[in-house]
């Protein structure tokens, strides 16, 4: 019998697929791209490491091996804004992060809302260091008056619609637009504020707000949008999907809605369920304003009850770079938006898995099968035969945010001097080692 000849073997380590159901110290053989093989240590002999480089054996002793990591929610600005970051940088800070796998959001200049700057996007993604795919705009330009062509961007490659950053205010373009993506089997991901609640707010609603001086955005803007979704994905049997969700009145008509039979599923940010609007009046540090915001602690714990309970189903980043001199104004001047990219994980580790809310494995599943599954990607699995994107983490390796490490174009993150745990090791996309931390 012939010796299988492989490129990469990843050895000693804590195999963890939630697509498979498996949780297992293992070795895991690429060979041509590919996951060729999982087996068990003992299986390992000496004839399957002769084809391979040395510098292709992985040793993840006490390491956890687990799919590419998948963020579905990611701003990457190119084209139009490549000074604060482009497909490129995007996706290296995407491979430092462990993500083999992201979903550009299409408010960038031009929008991402006809065929053809769908296809720019991808072709720039060729050579980068993940794989990108695209979300189209539901409407023309963002504005929430004409629907895109929305046969043409699914056709072009985009697997789902969104006008994140806006809310579709008129709920029969919403109406349609969930009829269309309905026929085109893909999801839409609604930014639920209601715009008119929250026009010019720059803050949560609330005593901070009130202390500062500050205008706000309330909560049940975004409930109010929640719930006209919900009603409106249901008449139509369509699906929706709720971007960083924040208030627990949101989290709690999700979970209604799944109980109702709703074809619904949530995404999380870790600065949501990782920091409170209390922070703001610390020291005004403008990278705490995001839209939707950073809101009370009883929202905090609300979406991380969603969490636990599965009623938010996936774990996101949001990363939406901005240049040092815009965010360096007054609080109400800057511009909405952080990085996060490069530290998704670490949060997830100390707010989350370190603090008994979810296992490794909860973790994972919300990162890469979760996001998968809804978006219909091929990824999040170590399946035999599926692309070798594979992420090493050192699941108890601490680290400091620092500004200078980061390899996002932008570092505008309010993480920086936070001490982290769960450290990314090496990111691998198609059998290709694309980080390793030194």
């Amino acid at each position: 019998m012939k010796t299988p000849i492989y490129d990469m073997l990843i050895k000693g380590g804590l195999v963890i697929d939630p697509a498979l159901g498996f949780g297992q110290e293992a070795a895991i053989f690429v060979k041509d791209g590919k996951i060729a093989a999982i087996v068990k240590e003992s299986d390992v002999s000496p004839k399957d490491l002769a084809s391979i480089p040395a510098e292709n054996v992985v040793d993840a002793s006490g390491k956890l091996v687990v799919p590419g990591l998948i963020d579905m929610h990611v701003h990457l600005r190119e084209p139009g804004r490549e000074d604060e970051e482009t497909i490129i940088t995007g996706c290296q800070a995407a491979a430092a992060g462990g993500f083999t796998s992201i979903c550009c959001m299409p408010n960038t200049n031009p929008t991402i809302d006809h065929q053809e700057t769908v296809k720019f996007v991808l072709s720039r993604a060729e050579q980068a260091d993940a794989h990108v795919y695209v979300v189209g705009a539901i409407t023309k330009m963002l504005k929430g008056e004409e629907l895109a062509e929305i046969g043409d961007l699914v056709n072009a490659g985009a697997v789902a619609i969104s006008d994140d950053g806006n809310y579709v205010q008129n709920p029969e373009i919403m109406r349609r637009a969930l009829e269309y993506a309905r026929m085109f089997g893909i999801p839409i991901i609604s930014h639920a504020e209601d715009y008119f609640l929250c026009a010019n707010g720059v803050m949560n609603e609330s005593y901070q707000s009130t202390r500062l001086g500050m205008k706000g955005r309330p909560g049940v803007a975004e409930e109010i949008a929640v719930l006209r979704d919900i009603k409106l994905c249901g008449f139509t049997a369509g699906r929706l999907h709720i971007a960083h969700i924040t208030t627990a009145g949101a989290v709690k008509a999700v979970r209604q809605a799944k109980a109702d039979g709703i074809d619904i599923t949530a995404e999380a940010c870790p600065h949501h369920f990782t920091l409170t609007d209390e922070e703001i009046g610390k020291e005004f540090n403008t990278n705490l304003r995001v839209n939707p915001p950073i809101r009370t602690q009883k929202d905090v714990e609300a979406v991380i009850e969603g969490l636990i309970d599965g009623t938010i189903d996936c774990i996101a980043s949001d990363h939406a770079p901005h240049a040092d001199e815009e965010k360096d104004v007054e609080f109400d001047q800057a511009p909405s938006g952080m990085i996060g990219l490069e530290t998704t994980l670490g949060l997830v580790k100390i707010a989350l898995i370190d603090k008994g809310y979810l296992s490794w494995a909860d973790a994972v599943r919300k990162m890469t099968y979760n996001p998968a599954r809804i978006l219909g990607l091929p990824a999040g699995t170590l399946e035999v035969g599926t692309a070798a994107d594979i992420t090493v983490i050192d699941p108890e390796k601490k680290w400091t945010v620092k500004k200078e490490n980061f390899r996002s174009k932008s570092k505008n993150s309010p993480f920086i001097g936070w001490k982290l745990s769960g450290k990314i090791d090496i990111t691998i996309l198609g059998g290709r080692i694309v980080y390793r931390n030194k």
